[in-house]
């Protein structure tokens, strides 16, 4: 199962120009089987979509998951999940309160997409350190009071230092990820994006997804992951 994060930047490229369709071809490009969206909904105006979700299922088969049931309202607090359109919920997706001066949040759901039951968390944390240490803690604390299955956890952490703020926290659980420059896009040195995995072992071939459209598209490169968690126990979290 392929997977991937990206930070769509509003829809608009490192210079400001607005034009969501590029966002939907690099969407193309990778051909995931499920993908997080960032900054990919108007956190003021949240009933009123960012992207043609029509035009990218017809070009990708991915349709976003809904979270609120509010006509309009493709994701939580800018987060947009898109999956396959054959993918089985096991559980309705909840959005997740992360708080933060610009309301932060997380979409968790249980799904099966062909390949065994999984968790997974998309999230955008904030520009505080300490903001992130709380909104990772408050992100474990929301997987432990769930069932035991592989879980994935996968966004923008906005953080990059190996030991740092929200990495430390996450640690616990999913390790510390290896680098992958997403940030800036017209030349990545920061790894800020991040697919991460609990069980070891759930996620593998790890790699930015580096195109000429993804350079124009948004500030971020899309970060690109195999998760496979068929075969794999359903071990409680530790904690």
């Amino acid at each position: 199962m392929r997977v991937a994060t990206y930070n769509a930047h509003r829809g608009r490229d490192s210079f400001g120009r607005f034009g969501p369709e590029r966002i939907a071809g690099v969407i193309a490009e990778i051909a995931p089987d499920l993908i997080a969206l960032q900054e990919a909904q108007h956190w003021l105006r949240p009933g009123r979509g960012m992207f043609d979700a029509a035009a990218i299922e017809a070009a990708t088969g991915l349709r976003p998951l809904d979270v609120t049931g509010r006509v309009g309202e493709q994701g939580w607090r800018g987060n947009v999940v898109l999956v396959r359109r054959e993918a089985r919920l096991l559980r309705p997706p909840v959005g997740l309160r992360l708080g933060g001066w610009e309301p932060r949040g997380g979409v968790l759901a249980e799904l099966d997409l062909g390949v065994g039951p999984f968790r997974v968390v998309a999230t955008h944390l904030s520009l505080s350190g300490g903001r992130r240490r709380l909104q990772a803690a408050a992100i474990l604390a929301a997987l432990r009071s769930g069932p035991p299955m592989p879980t994935l956890l996968l966004g923008d952490l906005n953080e990059w230092r190996p030991a740092g703020s929200a990495l430390a926290v996450l640690a616990e659980l999913f390790g510390t990820p290896r680098p992958a420059p997403t940030f800036p896009a017209f030349q990545p040195r920061l790894s800020l994006d991040r697919i991460m995995g609990y069980p070891p072992g759930l996620v593998g071939d790890l790699a930015v997804h580096d195109s000429p459209l993804a350079r124009r598209a948004s500030d971020h490169l899309p970060l690109t992951a195999r998760v496979e968690p068929r075969g794999l126990p359903g071990a409680g979290l530790p904690g």
